[in-house]
């Protein structure tokens, strides 16, 4: 195995002369460093990124701790927090939490264990175990999709206005009874989108029943079982919305098996737009979330984070788009 101080001998240098080239760590004069770098490349030599790293103390390594990657939106968007850390030099780590605090703690944990820089975070509905150890172990966190105003650097999708649109919009289509199926309970994006809807119900002049609200678990399973459960009512809705893609997937099976069409029988609007809502009938209206620019200002966060530990907490908001479509009734 070829060694620094073989790369320091053919470039008759020193082995602190070959680390400073390597590491960066101080001025070398630009023919000395020349002559070091050939000199890596005739011997071959490979640097040691984990025992730098140990000296350093930085991996250039982002920790990505995300619910249910296999939920399209969640796996949109770990693909573009991949692409905008490698633009900054930096790999990621990634680990699913599966929205369970105990295990959230474990991928904690693990990613601290393996030496991330930082932490970028979509927080279960009880994080404060896993916030604590990072926080007592001086780790950088940026929290993403769900904001919780702890203090934290953090950034999200602007949910209330959003959602209300979409309310407001099938209320001007002449319905009076809309349902919601919302997201799992706890998560700070369910709390905002249930906001949402009873804020369009107000603007619209419509009364708020407990009944047209029932929880989804951010899942098609349960989606579909609750979404039955509404058109079983003395009088059902004539329209829903959905908290996110997963549940939508779980309503439209629950409409499918009752026999219904949307919109003919009952209009159909959803939080979260993925790539096949256009490609089939109904085409489905509703809220698409901006994930490379999420993915880029999670990822400005965190590396300035790494950088300044002291600068003041950020919290932003990036502003969805209504993607109109025709499963609410509108020909479009």
């Amino acid at each position: 195995m070829v060694k620094m101080a073989d790369v320091a001998r053919r470039a008759q240098v020193s082995v602190t002369t070959v680390s400073h080239v390597l590491n960066e760590t101080r001025f070398v004069a630009p023919a000395t460093r020349e002559a070091v770098l050939a000199a890596v490349r005739e011997t071959g030599y490979v640097p040691n990124t984990i025992a730098r790293s140990l000296v350093m103390s930085k991996t250039d390594t982002i920790g990505l701790a995300l619910s249910s990657i296999s939920n399209p939106y969640f796996g949109e968007l770990a693909h573009h927090l991949q692409a905008e850390a490698e633009q900054r030099g930096y790999s990621i780590l990634i680990a699913d939490t599966r929205d369970d605090p105990e295990r959230e703690l474990k991928v904690a944990r693990d990613l601290h264990e393996r030496r991330a820089d930082g932490i970028i975070l979509a927080a279960s509905p009880t994080p404060g175990p896993t916030l604590e150890y990072l926080a007592q172990r001086n780790v950088p966190v940026v929290l993403v999709d769900r904001m919780i105003g702890t203090g934290l650097d953090e950034v999200g999708t602007e949910n209330i206005e959003a959602t209300s649109h979409l309310v407001e919009h099938l209320a001007s289509r002449g319905h009076q009874r809309i349902a919601m199926v919302s997201g799992l309970a706890g998560l700070a994006t369910t709390e905002e989108r249930v906001a949402g809807y009873r804020l369009g119900l107000e603007r619209a002049g419509l009364p708020y029943d407990d009944e047209l609200l029932r929880g989804g678990a951010s899942d098609a399973e349960p989606a579909c079982g609750t979404t039955a459960q509404l058109l079983q009512m003395p009088e059902p809705p004539t329209a829903l919305v959905v908290g996110n893609n997963q549940m939508t997937i779980g309503a439209m099976r629950a409409l499918r098996e009752a026999g219904l069409s949307v919109p003919a029988d009952l209009a159909l609007v959803a939080f979260d737009d993925f790539d096949w809502a256009d490609l089939f009938e109904p085409r489905l209206t509703t809220i698409a979330q901006p994930h490379q620019e999420l993915a880029a200002q999670a990822v400005d966060l965190i590396v300035t984070r790494i950088a300044d530990p002291d600068q003041p907490a950020r919290s932003l908001r990036v502003t969805p788009t209504l993607v109109h479509r025709n499963s609410c009734g509108c020909n479009n």
